[in-house]
């Protein structure tokens, strides 16, 4: 039966790896030196495979490229005379020093000329008359700003205005951290040769790319020590979601502990815990100050109310829980300091801190990295906190978020998400998770504290923090996309349509109907 929701977005064949720019590098050799494909092969492979989806996106009229000195003007070449000998009319612009004579066009007589020869005015002409430009001039070993000449060329590609279609990466972007030091393309469509890039996943660089499309062009298979990150697509997530037996109850499907809400926002409190339900979890226990009591007990019937001022009270409930989630709207006074202080001296439960549980540990409050030591700890900081956390572990924060979030869970031995466009998650040995369901319709308010109450209800339902962590980004931004508000989308409305999320069998699609696409993922939003 098809489904009535949007599509499942990225479309994903299996694991999915986000090498960084060396990491593509060294895929390369391997491929070359080691197992004896010839370069020529993975450029033919990649050229002819970016011009099929040119082909799909843009079927009818000019293509102009621009191509560079590397691998990445080979590759736009490549795709040159494919579409050539496929009946489109192309011209070619050589923004290197580069020969126009080029064996890789295997004698087809593509219209090449070098933009020095071109000057300003008749490059720009030649730009505005496309149906599509390729962007070929600079690849992944790019690093730091552009020189004077690519960024000319890159400067007039994007003030053309016309649709354009990178090879790899779009020129100017890192690959690695997402940064862009200086003249970038805007890119409408990025086709990217094995893996998607790391940096084409991460801000800034994300906002250039486009719709990003991944190409099979006949690596080998990847190594579990070769690249550091893997994308969490839906499948991936799929694939790990917590099954529930025909024959169980209520505790064996996982009860979790939850403790947020200080007096005034017990709304936080109330998030979390219907968030929690819809997630799977069996029974839900909050625990939070009598203030909030008559509010959370109208809201969430459902749940377990525990006065979190009652020492012994609390202690008993995080005995019988499976997992603990502690800090959203919970204040950073005397009162949450000692509730929290109650709560890691008892019994070594996985654990979820988020928000002011965060706060508390930047504090000084409690000991975060010997709270990893003694359980199975996640941490789900925004920049904002990781900042704070940074500051009061002794170390500075990196630049790039991807780097924040390893050097973090190294730090401090535990799982992190950190919250962004698009949120990561690091642990001390296994590769990075880069989400692939984030949008800025998420940024709003209780919209962590949503996050913190799926990740805790998968955490008691046995699954590891790293996992978790991924798995509950998934399933609060699949929800926000099924329900559809764009920028009204509210916390309410995620947990709303967790239920959707969670039980959905639709199919995984790819509108572009080529086998050797293995990535397909719309542009950012």
């Amino acid at each position: 039966m098809a489904s009535a929701h949007p599509p499942l977005r990225p479309f994903a064949r299996g694991g999915v790896a986000a090498p960084t720019g060396p990491e593509a590098a060294a895929l390369d050799r391997r491929a070359i030196e080691r197992l004896g494909v010839p370069k020529a092969v993975l450029m033919e492979n990649a050229g002819r495979a970016a011009a099929a989806v040119l082909d799909r996106l843009f079927p009818t009229g000019t293509v102009v490229g621009l191509v560079g000195a590397g691998n990445n003007g080979g590759d736009a070449l490549v795709l040159l005379r494919t579409v050539m000998a496929w009946g489109r009319e192309v011209r070619g612009v050589i923004a290197a020093d580069r020969p126009a004579d080029d064996p890789l066009l295997h004698g087809w007589p593509v219209p090449l000329a070098h933009d020095t020869d071109l000057g300003e005015a008749a490059l720009a002409r030649l730009l505005a008359s496309a149906a599509v430009v390729v962007d070929g001039v600079l690849g992944t070993g790019a690093s730091g700003a552009p020189r004077e000449r690519q960024a000319a060329a890159i400067t007039s590609m994007n003030a053309a205005r016309r649709p354009v279609l990178a090879v790899d990466v779009p020129s100017g972007i890192d690959a690695s951290t997402g940064a862009v030091p200086g003249a970038a393309t805007r890119a409408d469509v990025t086709v990217s040769f094995g893996a998607p890039k790391l940096g084409t996943l991460l801000h800034p660089a994300r906002a250039l790319v486009g719709r990003l499309v991944a190409v099979d062009i006949a690596f080998p298979p990847l190594e579990a020590s070769e690249c550091g990150a893997l994308v969490a697509t839906p499948a991936w997530a799929r694939e790990r979601l917590p099954l529930r037996g025909t024959e169980t109850h209520k505790k064996a499907i996982g009860s979790l502990l939850i403790a947020a809400g200080r007096v005034g926002m017990a709304g936080a409190a109330v998030l979390a815990a219907r968030a929690s339900f819809r997630a799977g979890v069996g029974l839900v226990r909050v625990c939070s100050f009598p203030a909030n009591r008559e509010v959370l007990q109208s809201a969430v019937p459902e749940a377990i109310w525990i006065d979190a001022s009652d020492g012994s009270a609390v202690r008993a409930a995080l005995e019988q829980s499976d997992a603990l989630a502690a800090g959203p709207g919970l204040g950073t006074d005397d009162a949450a300091s000692t509730l929290l202080g109650t709560l890691l001296s008892g019994p070594a439960r996985p654990t979820l801190l988020d928000a002011d549980a965060l706060n508390l540990a930047a504090a000084g409050r409690f000991d975060l990295a010997k709270t990893a030591r003694e359980r199975p700890l996640l941490i789900t900081p925004h920049p904002g906190e990781m900042g704070r956390l940074a500051a009061a572990v002794g170390g500075s924060t990196p630049v790039d978020p991807a780097s924040t979030a390893r050097a973090a869970a190294k730090r401090l031995g535990c799982a992190v998400l950190l919250k962004g466009a698009p949120s990561l998650v690091a642990s001390p040995d296994g590769p990075l998770l880069v989400d692939t369901q984030s949008s800025s319709d998420l940024a709003v308010a209780g919209m962590g504290d949503a996050l913190t109450g799926v990740a805790g209800a998968l955490l008691a339902q046995g699954l590891d923090p790293r996992t978790a962590g991924a798995i509950g980004l998934y399933l609060t931004g699949r929800a926000a996309r099924i329900a559809g508000r764009g920028a009204a989308l509210i916390p309410s409305d995620v947990v709303r349509h967790l239920a959707d999320a969670l039980v959905e069998q639709g199919e995984f699609v790819n509108d572009l109907a080529l086998p050797f696409v293995t990535f397909d993922a719309d542009a950012a939003r």
